[in-house]
């Protein structure tokens, strides 16, 4: 039993040294009174409590002063050590002025000069550390007693800073930083201070009476026996009209009923009708949105925004959240990356909001409640009816390369304003984004996959382009000789493609590598479809030198870098095939071919024999048209010769690899 007893008075005197060390000085005599009128020589113990914890005190006051002490006598060093030199320069001065000439005499005083002012210079700022060391202190502190909850104490230290520390250093920027937080600090304490009292008011329900009564008789014995500091006082009056406010509420809602009941009938079924009829209004407002929609799509003319000056550029910003550090940079007039159809868009989904806010609101749902159904509308509307919307867009025939390009990057600005979107949703109905359940919007999604959608139409209609230019080649298939320079055709094509290319720079760095890539590969296909086409019969040499005129072309383009990011020769690999292919006939190496057939390091690895020999097969007596001179009659017959013998070795070639298939 003495031992309970001894327990309980140590944790009693702890529990006194603490009120002591956190409690205003005019409190501190009901608490000390407290001891003595505890068990007897129980002020004995309290008292040896009392110096180890003075002790305890003066071991961390010694440990503060030892860290900056140290800082301080090197400071004072360093001064001692100018001060030293100062005078040797004196006397140095003093006693060869005599030998000196004038000039030498006036640089040695200026010397001297200059290291007064720089020994002044150093006290004076060891003077100003010596301010700001106890500021910088006494705010580390008041961060720790916030962080530990001491909130008394704390406004203590935020009093003793504003009314004595920061004043002796106000010149000083992060004194005037600290200046202007401290209010913020002191209101979130006063927030936190209600909120406490909130869950006290909602937890002791049951017992209200009693409690409220006891709980506010010891806030205003507390507030009054600390009045003289105002900033501790938080607005005893401001919590005494709250709770009463509540009080009056709480009795309201006794005498209420419930909201399911109109003169004590229930109404549930009435609620669920009003539900049923929020959807179909939400469907009626997803239709008229979809029209909206594709207004705005329609009148767009798919070009950056123009903006003239400063107030044209502000008309747009304060329409939709554009950020963007290098363009605000640009002198006037200058362009916005999004066409008009952006900001349109974004002001048309904060109206949606608005318009189904208002069915909403006369639903009697809690505010969670309500920002659910906002989110599941603007769900449906983003990712439903604005998707659907943009997908048509895109797919339209009017729309080209240079409208698709701009509606990648309008998605992109549409997905980044998503976030403030939930913003405008939270403004609304008061309900955080990080409430448990809360919905999110799916817009992220819907704007990824409609560029999507583009990137790929954007590829489509790149190859039909290449295809519209390979359907006006014209060549003579049976010309005696090349025309040394390439086809109109082609290099029609190839500044088609670098211009559009030029455009490209706008977008993401892997869409348009990937575009040129695509198209390099479509152009390789199309040229090789051309040269084996089953319809042409016979081919020349001459048309074949041609025709390696214009692959050599698009080697050209390719190794130009039409689109930055490409490492290396990645790009003309896609001719890789017309190229060696060419090279065999070009070179007539076909004892090489035959010899290094199979082999990984084969000179003509990307040729196949299928191929070689389907171009061979259209070269067999393009010689008897071509030469009628007699001299030249025996070396075509030995040529075609060797074209029977090829032919025969690369059948077999053929007939072996199906056999192995």
């Amino acid at each position: 039993m003495a031992e309970n007893e001894t327990l309980e008075c140590i944790t009693e005197h702890e529990r006194i040294l603490q009120e002591i060390e956190s409690t205003d000085t005019a409190c501190v005599g009901p608490t000390l009174r407290s001891v003595y009128d505890d068990q007897p020589n129980a002020h004995k113990r309290f008292m040896e409590k009392l110096d180890a914890r003075i002790r305890n005190h003066d071991r961390e006051i010694e440990k503060m002063c030892n860290f900056h002490h140290q800082g301080f006598v090197d400071a004072i060093t360093e001064l001692l050590k100018v001060r030293a030199d100062a005078e040797k320069l004196m006397v140095s001065a003093v006693s060869t002025s005599e030998g000196l000439s004038h000039q030498e005499v006036t640089a040695q005083t200026e010397e001297v000069i200059r290291c007064r002012v720089q020994q002044r210079n150093m006290a004076t700022t060891v003077e100003k550390l010596h301010l700001c060391i106890p500021v910088l202190e006494m705010y580390s502190k008041l961060k720790e007693q916030l962080e530990s909850k001491r909130y008394y104490a704390a406004l203590k230290t935020m009093e003793q800073l504003e009314n004595i520390y920061i004043p002796r250093v106000s010149q000083y920027r992060f004194c005037q930083i600290m200046a202007e937080t401290l209010p913020k600090l002191r209101e979130e304490i006063k927030e936190v201070s209600m909120s406490d009292l909130k869950d006290f008011l909602e937890s002791i329900r049951k017992h209200s009476d009693k409690i409220g009564e006891t709980a506010m008789r010891q806030v205003r014995v507390r507030g009054e026996g600390s009045s003289q500091h105002k900033s501790c006082w938080l607005c005893l009056e401001t919590f005494e009209n709250y709770y009463r406010k509540q009080r009056k509420k709480q009795a309201r809602l006794v005498l209420q009923p419930q909201s399911n009941m109109g003169y004590g009938f229930q109404v549930n079924r009435l609620f669920d009708l009003l539900f049923e009829i929020r959807d179909q209004y939400n469907e009626t407002l997803l239709k008229k949105w979809a029209v909206v929609f594709r207004e705005i799509f329609e009148l767009d003319n798919y070009s950056p925004i123009p903006v003239e000056n400063e107030d044209e550029y502000k008309s747009v910003v304060g329409r939709f959240p554009f950020h963007d550090a290098e363009i605000e940079k640009q002198p006037f007039p200058k362009k916005l990356p999004m066409s008009q159809s952006v900001p349109q868009i974004y002001i048309q989904v904060k109206e949606f909001i608005y318009a189904s806010l208002k069915f909403s609101e006369s639903l009697h749902r809690s505010s969670t409640e309500v920002d659910d159904m906002l989110r599941k509308s603007t769900n449906l509307l983003l990712t439903r009816t604005l998707s659907g919307c943009l997908h048509n867009l895109i797919r339209k025939p009017h729309i080209g390369l240079t409208e698709l390009v701009q509606i990648i990057i309008n998605t992109t600005h549409l997905e980044q304003a998503c976030k403030y979107l939930e913003e405008f949703i939270t403004n609304i109905t008061n309900v955080s984004p990080e409430t448990v359940h809360t919905t999110r919007l799916y817009g992220l999604s819907t704007f990824k996959d409609a560029r999507h959608a583009a990137e790929g139409e954007i590829y489509t209609k790149l190859n039909q382009k290449i295809d519209e230019f390979i359907q006006l080649a014209d060549y003579e298939w049976g010309m005696a000789e090349s025309d040394g320079r390439a086809s109109g055709y082609l290099m029609d094509l190839i500044n088609f493609l670098r211009s559009t290319f030029q455009v490209f720079t706008h977008l993401p760095g892997k869409v348009a590598q990937t575009a040129c890539m695509s198209a390099c590969k479509h152009l390789a296909t199309s040229l090789m479809q051309m040269l084996l086409d089953t319809e042409l019969k016979q081919i020349s040499m001459g048309a074949i030198q041609q025709f390696n005129l214009d692959v050599i072309q698009c080697e050209l383009f390719a190794s130009s870098e039409p689109v930055p990011g490409f490492q290396g020769d990645t790009l003309q690999l896609a001719f890789i095939d017309l190229r060696q292919l060419l090279d065999l006939f070009m070179v007539w190496d076909w004892s090489t071919y035959l010899a290094d057939y199979g082999q990984p390091t084969c000179k003509y690895l990307r040729v196949n024999p299928s191929t070689a020999l389907a171009l061979l097969e259209k070269m067999k007596d393009t010689s008897k048209k071509n030469n009628l001179f007699s001299q030249f009659r025996k070396n075509d017959r030995d040529k075609q010769k060797l074209i029977e013998t090829v032919v025969k070795q690369l059948r077999s070639l053929v007939n072996g690899m199906s056999q192995h298939s």
